[in-house]
């Protein structure tokens, strides 16, 4: 049984891509040298969701063109689902594509975001082609939208590829508020159970992670699984390079932490965190 798109989510993200105005890109007749992906379900989501930075601008008036790369999105869903579930995936995937068009919106505000929180960007096209906060976003949002959705196992395949392309490890089960930005993003970790809150700027080699594992009860060797051992990160955060905040602990909105950081504690709102007393350098000449 394979899978037929029977929805509006075409209709929806095709006037979502005709009402985009600068500085989004508006042509249409944009051409960028081709550039090809192990999956090929993140190549058709560029497509769909910024189709004139990646050589698709027909996409935004050509409607059956653009229904078709939905379906065709919704087939490879669908064959990624399929064998971890004994239900028809049918109904997941058409939640998933219901989804799309407000996930575009948030992406646009992630790229608002990157372009905003960065003086060496350039451009819009500049950040939504080659920043890899924007490249790991675009598959987290809709791993995160897999997740919800019932389908985990598909979502983590999906994270996973962007971890390899980006060095960003974000876990599809992670929430992440509006207006996401993460700067460089080379070792950056955020676990299943974070949640993140909008305007949020952070770092590379930042973990937001457990800092202690439970086990299960009557399994010996099993962690436990399915409770809260990640941050909730709050609204207008900075995170430094580096810093590490660790288990269910709440970090209050207008906080700053400092590079290096290690919490492990709430922090209040309108708070800064750093390290007060950095080791001493010294120099010596070379004979």
């Amino acid at each position: 049984m394979g899978y037929t798109h029977t929805g509006d989510a075409d209709e929806a993200l095709g006037a979502s891509l005709r009402a985009d105005e600068e500085p989004f890109p508006t042509r249409t007749d944009l051409s960028f040298p081709r550039r090809d992906h192990l999956r090929d379900e993140i190549s058709v989501l560029e497509r769909l969701f910024f189709p004139r930075c990646w050589n698709a601008g027909s996409l935004v008036e050509d409607g059956d063109a653009l229904a078709e790369t939905v379906e065709r999105f919704g087939r490879l869903c669908y064959r990624g689902i399929a064998p971890y579930v004994e239900a028809d995936p049918t109904p997941l995937v058409d939640e998933l594509l219901d989804r799309l068009p407000d996930i575009r919106e948030t992406l646009k505000r992630d790229v608002d975001a990157a372009y905003r929180g960065d003086p060496a960007a350039k451009s819009y096209v500049e950040v939504i082609r080659s920043y890899p906060s924007v490249q790991a976003l675009v598959v987290h949002r809709v791993a995160h939208a897999l997740y919800d959705v019932g389908a985990p196992e598909y979502a983590r395949e999906l994270a996973e590829y962007a971890k390899t392309e980006t060095g960003i490890d974000v876990h599809p089960g992670a929430t992440i508020g509006d207006y996401c930005f993460i700067d460089h993003g080379t070792g950056v970790v955020i676990g299943e159970t974070a949640t993140v809150g909008e305007w949020a700027r952070i770092y590379q080699n930042v973990t937001l992670g457990a800092l202690h594992f439970e086990e299960e009860e009557d399994e010996e060797h099993t962690l436990k699984k399915g409770y809260k051992r990640h941050p909730d990160i709050g609204a207008h955060v900075v995170i430094g390079a580096g810093s590490n905040v660790l288990g269910p602990v709440t970090v209050g909105d207008h906080v700053s932490i400092g590079a290096n950081s290690w919490i492990t504690e709430d922090v209040p709102d309108h708070t800064s965190v750093f390290v007060a007393e950095h080791p001493r350098q010294e120099r010596k000449q070379n004979d």
